[in-house]
């Protein structure tokens, strides 16, 4: 066994793990089949396997071409058992910016909603003409002064709608003109110039003054948090200030009381995440970049690597008060949720919009005598000199800044265009006449006669859940629609009732297929195939299962139709139609003297709505291996290079008594297949015998106890199609 094959087959399956218990009911391998138990704990399984298999079978928005796949990145628990996937294109093994996509599933092993970037078929060249080294000298020459560039990465950029091949790095510095930079940029692999860079750092933001003796977490003789990876702070050379507690001496312009303010902004507002959302910290995984004080600029930031702080328009205080810090912070949640950070003015609006909501939702957690929690940005700042606010939440317009999304354009600057959704979420959290003392806010021409809040947690919490929705083509419509499905997957019709009503009072217009907020449920389903590609030989036959779930209302009837397969290739269906939560066989028929290549067959289910998968045939190009006759059930499945998937179909078997486990595996002569026999343990899979040679055949013997078993079989190299035998006690 190679010494790295199984943490490499592990890190491979991370991506697609828990394959298993989605097909349960059409399982049937040395178990009772549709009757057999679930594992215990076995929700998330469940949620992932099914946005997993949406992914693969490319359900609606989720399409994707022969050389492309979707990886899925990251997975956030959420309220009610529901699971946010996101997923990444890939295009022959390169990342692809853009086109990404979140699928949202329960632990019922039902897809919720399926959010994606719109995505071109991929179709280029993936040899670069300009190597790596010439690429960064390009990026690098964008700056005045470099502090750091990472290493190029060879990227599919789709950039209008079309494919390019691009070398991707970050380059951060300093311009021509002295100001910070941090450039996420794409220089064309062919003719070695820079395609798209767009800077991290939004500037001019900040409000500096003290918090009062407060607690933060450090490590005993350094400004470092023990609980949160990654944060520290420190001054201008990236170094955490060293010594002993009590932090600082509470003076306007020394650094490390500057420091003790940022530490305690930045972990109040992970404490919030954490307690409000039940959300991991600003990075989602518990941690946040560092932070440095001390900028001679009046400036704050954040560029992708860390967050900066300068001083104040006089220079009197530092700008670290609770929402400047938490602003920054903000930006670092919206770059590191799905879809990061897009390169338009209106998303880049939305982020500076993101900053200001999560510097609002941190006063209000804080609850600091010192800094009364509110919905203005910069109050205590006088960055104008004139000793208000540089932003209002509740009337942007008293800054001169858009009330109302119709009064966006191209050219709004992103500051300014942070205006429509701050007025959208302060009409949500509090309503057009709160009372109590807190301001009035104005209703945009055409909306409702008023709207009542629903509390600023609540408020938060539903868009929390909406940027987990987030996709690298974010914008007001795609957030209205995803702020409608986290209120109503999160609590229920009523909150769903007043986003929408916050939505219509700034002007951004209602959308196709987005969520009804009514009691009850609109009907639909889901669409998946199992599995969703297949390799036969002119003349013969190949089939998959098309499962189907009822995903809103009652199980319906949903007809069932193919499209786009090559001529001499016909598909039926029996049956041709199915109720929702039932499974039709897929029979691709193909005659004899059919071209060989490889053609995407797109599978469309209509019933209240119309959903496609794709499924991609190859003809001519590989047979499934033999030598496996002894064993009790076969089956058979196609992989690529790096690829893994579980069996039985994709799910689990449970053997009710002791007994000897036969798996017997032959794959694609010239590859190298693994095989791995994997036992639930009550939270996860774990594997218990391994079938890892430098071969494509693999034959694993385990004498195991009672309870759930899955295979999984994975290309460690070379691509093709293999039989798996297994036999159970």
């Amino acid at each position: 066994m190679h010494p790295t094959r199984l943490s490499a087959a592990l890190a491979a399956l991370a991506l697609t793990a828990s394959l298993a218990g989605t097909l349960a009911a059409t399982a049937n391998a040395a178990a009772p089949g549709p009757s057999q138990p679930v594992p215990p704990g076995h929700g998330k399984s469940l949620a992932l396997a099914a946005a997993d298999r949406a992914a693969d079978s490319g359900l609606d928005g989720l399409r994707h071409g022969t050389d492309e796949e979707l990886v899925r990145t990251a997975v956030t628990p959420w309220a009610g058992g529901l699971y946010y996937a996101a997923y990444q294109r890939t295009y022959k093994g390169l990342p692809v910016a853009g086109g990404d996509a979140v699928v949202v599933s329960d632990s019922a092993g039902k897809v919720r909603e399926v959010a994606a970037a719109p995505a071109p078929a991929i179709r280029l060249s993936t040899k670069p003409a300009v190597g790596s080294a010439a690429a960064l000298a390009t990026a690098k020459a964008q700056l005045a002064g470099v502090e750091s560039a990472s290493t190029p990465e060879l990227t599919v950029l789709l950039k209008g709608n079309k494919p390019v091949l691009t070398w991707h790095t970050l380059v951060v510095g300093r311009t021509a003109k002295g100001l910070p930079s941090s450039l996420d940029t794409y220089v064309d692999a062919r003719t070695g110039e820079v395609t798209q860079a767009r800077d991290k750092i939004l500037h001019a933001d900040g409000r500096g003054y003290h918090n009062g003796n407060v607690t933060i977490d450090t490590a005993a003789t350094s400004m470092t948090d023990p609980n949160r990876s990654g944060f520290k702070c420190g001054g201008q050379n990236g170094s955490a200030y060293t010594g002993t507690p009590p932090w600082g001496n509470g003076t306007a312009n020394d650094l490390v009381t500057a420091c003790v303010d940022i530490m305690y902004a930045a972990q109040r507002e992970s404490d919030m995440l954490k307690q409000w959302f039940g959300y991991n910290g600003q990075n989602g995984q518990g941690g946040m970049v560092p932070a440095r004080a001390g900028l001679s600029e009046v400036n704050a930031y954040y560029d992708g690597t860390k967050t900066t702080y300068g001083h104040n328009q006089n220079g009197t205080m530092q700008l670290t008060g609770i929402d400047v810090v938490a602003h920054e912070y903000g930006h670092e949640i919206f770059d590191k949720t799905p879809g990061s950070s897009g390169s338009s003015n209106e998303n880049g609006g939305m982020n500076e919009s993101t900053g200001d909501i999560f510097g609002a939702l941190t006063e209000h957690f804080a609850n600091n005598p010192n800094d009364t929690p509110d919905y203005t940005v910069g109050e205590k700042l006088n960055f104008l000199g004139d000793n208000k606010p540089i932003r209002y939440m509740y009337n942007p317009s008293l800054a001169g800044d858009p009330n109302c999304y119709p009064q966006l354009n191209s050219g709004t600057e992103v500051h300014a265009a942070a205006g429509p959704q701050n007025h959208w979420f302060y009409l949500l959290a509090e309503g057009s006449n709160p009372g109590g003392g807190k301001p009035a806010s104005p209703i945009c021409s055409g909306g409702p006669s008023s709207v009542t809040g629903i509390g600023i947690q609540k408020a938060g919490k539903i868009f929390m859940g909406a940027l987990l929705m987030k996709t690298s083509s974010w914008n007001h419509l795609a957030a209205r629609k995803a702020t409608l499905s986290s209120a109503k997957n999160t609590y229920g019709s009523a909150e769903c009732n007043a986003v929408k009503t916050a939505w219509n009072a700034i002007g951004v217009p209602a959308q196709s297929g987005e969520t009804d907020c009514g009691g009850t449920t609109t009907p639909d389903f889901s669409l998946a195939l199992n599995p969703a590609s297949g390799s036969v030989q002119p003349g013969a036959s190949v089939t998959s299962t098309v499962n189907t779930s009822t995903t809103g209302g009652s199980a319906q009837t949903v007809q069932l139709s193919a499209s786009g397969a090559p001529s001499g290739v016909t598909v039926s269906f029996s049956p041709s139609s199915v109720t929702s939560g039932n499974s039709s066989t897929m029979t691709v028929q193909v005659a004899a003297g059919t071209a060989n290549g490889t053609y995407p067959i797109t599978v469309t289910g209509k019933g209240s709505a119309t959903h496609t998968v794709t499924y991609q045939l190859s003809v001519g190009t590989t047979t499934p291996p033999t030598g496996c006759d002894n064993t009790e059930y076969t089956y058979e499945g196609s992989l690529t290079d790096g690829q893994a998937e579980a069996q039985p179909d994709g799910s689990y078997y449970y053997s009710a008594t002791s007994g000897t486990h036969v798996g017997c595996l032959r794959g694609p002569a010239g590859a190298d297949f693994d095989l791995y026999l994997q036992k639930w343990n009550g939270s996860g899979w774990a594997d218990v015998a391994v079938g890892g040679t430098a071969s494509a055949d693999e034959d694993i013997s385990y004498n195991g106890t009672a309870g759930y078993y899955r295979y999984v079989v994975h290309a460690y190299s070379g691509s093709g199609a293999y039989t798996l035998g297994l036999s159970a006690p």
